[in-house]
């Protein structure tokens, strides 16, 4: 064991690595919110057409980000290695390797995502929405569409600069260009200072023009900071290898898998409960953004483990990686436990920012104990998965989250929901249950590859 004192400076870097990463979720998640509340305040109609484009817009991205979430920890080996003085061109010329092959696989990732999502624009219909809703939604839909080759990029961009270790770029490039899109939003949703008033396809130029934005940015922050130019300038044709492409899809595609299989599973859960009442929708909706509040500082700690883990691991350094694996660990259950313990504490107030309906008050009070619950098995199964990210372990843990998210979850949700008569309580325990599940089956795998690396990779 160790003490708190060899822990600190582990976690002072975890954090210092993270913070960032939760402001950039932070402001990805406010520009939704109040697109959300821009749009509803013009009208219902464009307010559904909006929420509707987006939930088929982002099942798909959902799997392409988690694609590019590979590139993160081949990166971050890499640049654990250069305190090899000796191997320092050779590792350098790597790195650029993997800017210039992700910049490519970011194109067919892109090309084969547009082809996707744009396959759909004439099928709209076909999902059962009101006629009015997909009228709205056709224009909008079209144009995140289009923003899909610029959004890409900037996941490209962020991963690599979170590989070699930079978090605050993201960071400051979102806040200024989520910014930049409410401003938009107001000019064109409503149509101020003499622009035409577009509704729900104001919101969606809003969308294209910051997307568009962000790649750029992020280029002109690299072509211009000394050390990073030379990614930008080396970029030559040649330097494309099938080989590089072939492992970022090797590391990348279960990372996707994963995360569009738990995308799923909380769609999933949203129909579920639609089925039980629309008081037990609205009880789910309210527990489920809190969650999605508290997740903020889950995805920020998982970030900073496999940038973290990777760069102890490149530089062959085990302790490291225990001592930021652990820290990591700590820092969750420390921070989540705080957050549950707010949540059950709470549970009657929390409701009442929401609604004034009683019968959705009393459902919403026992799901917030339940999402304190979630959020303790959910950031440690995130935090061992991101640590296993670290060490390029990507496929066990795909396979992992596929049981949990689609058999566990759902099968004992649905159980413990309708046949045990528990209702949206019951689906909340089956998430519960199989995000358990997740966690302890990630950390026994963790501790099985760590033991594996301390026979093959020290001398």
């Amino acid at each position: 064991m160790y003490s708190f004192r060899e822990y600190l400076p582990y976690y002072k870097r975890n954090l210092r690595v993270a913070l960032p990463v939760m402001l950039t979720q932070l402001g990805a998640s406010l520009v939704g919110f109040f697109d959300s509340i821009m749009v509803g305040h013009y009208a219902t109609v464009d307010l559904a057409a909006v929420s509707f484009s987006n939930a088929i817009f982002f099942t798909v991205m959902v799997f392409a980000m988690g694609a590019l979430m590979g590139l993160t920890p081949l990166v971050g080996i890499e640049v654990g290695k250069m305190s090899d003085e000796t191997e320092h061109f050779k590792i350098q010329s790597r790195i650029t390797s993997l800017f210039q092959n992700g910049a490519l696989f970011t194109i067919l990732l892109s090309i084969f995502t547009l082809f996707l999502l744009g396959g759909c624009i004439p099928f709209l219909h076909c999902f059962g929405q009101d006629p009015a809703v997909v009228e709205v939604a056709r224009p909008y839909y079209t144009l995140i569409v289009l923003s899909i080759i610029p959004f890409l990029f900037f996941t490209f961009f962020k991963q690599f600069l979170e590989g070699l270790g930079n978090t605050s770029v993201a960071m400051v490039i979102t806040l200024a260009m989520n910014a930049l899109n409410i401003f938009l939003n107001w000019l064109f949703i409503y149509g101020n200072w003499g622009c035409p008033e577009l509704g729900a396809t104001g919101a969606g130029i809003g969308s294209l023009v910051a997307r568009i934005g962000m790649p750029i940015c992020f280029f002109a922050a690299m072509y211009f900071r000394r050390e990073w130019k030379g990614y930008i300038r080396s970029i030559r044709t040649r330097a494309f290898r099938l080989s590089t492409i072939k492992e970022l899809s090797k590391i990348g595609f279960p990372i996707g898998i994963q995360t569009l299989m738990e995308t799923i599973a909380f769609t999933a859960a949203f129909v579920f409960i639609g089925w039980i009442s629309k008081e037990a929708l609205a009880a789910h909706q309210i527990a489920n953004q809190i969650c999605d509040m508290t997740f903020m500082v889950i995805l920020g700690i998982g970030s900073a483990t496999t940038i973290r883990v990777s760069h102890q691991l490149g530089a062959n350094n085990l302790h490291g990686v225990r001592m930021a694996s652990h820290a990591s660990i700590h820092l969750v259950l420390v921070i989540n436990a705080i957050g549950a313990a707010l949540m059950i504490g709470l549970r009657h107030q929390i409701p009442l920012l929401f609604t004034e309906d009683q019968e959705v008050i009393t459902i919403a009070s026992k799901l917030v104990v339940l999402a304190g619950m979630l959020q303790l098995a959910d950031g440690l199964q995130v935090v061992a998965a991101s640590m296993l990210r670290g060490i390029t372990d990507v496929k066990v843990p795909m396979i992992i989250a596929v049981i949990s998210y689609t058999i566990i979850c759902i099968s004992v949700g649905l159980t413990l929901a309708f046949p045990m008569g528990m209702g949206a309580e019951g689906i909340w325990i089956g998430f519960v249950i199989g995000l358990s599940t997740a966690a302890v089956c990630l950390h026994l795998r963790f501790h099985k590859q760590f033991k594996k690396l301390k026979t093959t990779t020290l001398p």
